[in-house]
């Protein structure tokens, strides 16, 4: 893996558990919907992140689903 991608993993992984905790507080708040919605982008920048050391990524979110279905749902 290049230095870049290692970055780019890095910081996607970053995104996911920054979305996570402003997930956690929207729950706390009742505030169902954007909870929901920061759940899936939490998932979508660490599945990004996964996808992105192993050589692999898409620049849209159907792409990055299915990837993850092809390489990890199996």
């Amino acid at each position: 893996m290049t230095a870049l991608n290692e970055d780019m993993a890095r910081y996607r992984l970053s995104r996911a558990h920054e979305t996570l905790d402003a997930a956690q507080i929207l729950a706390a708040n009742h505030q169902w919907h954007s909870c929901v919605n920061r759940l899936y982008y939490a998932c979508f920048y660490a599945v990004s992140a996964w996808l992105i050391q192993h050589g692999l990524s898409s620049p849209k979110h159907t792409g990055v689903r299915s990837l993850f279905n092809i390489y990890l749902v199996k």
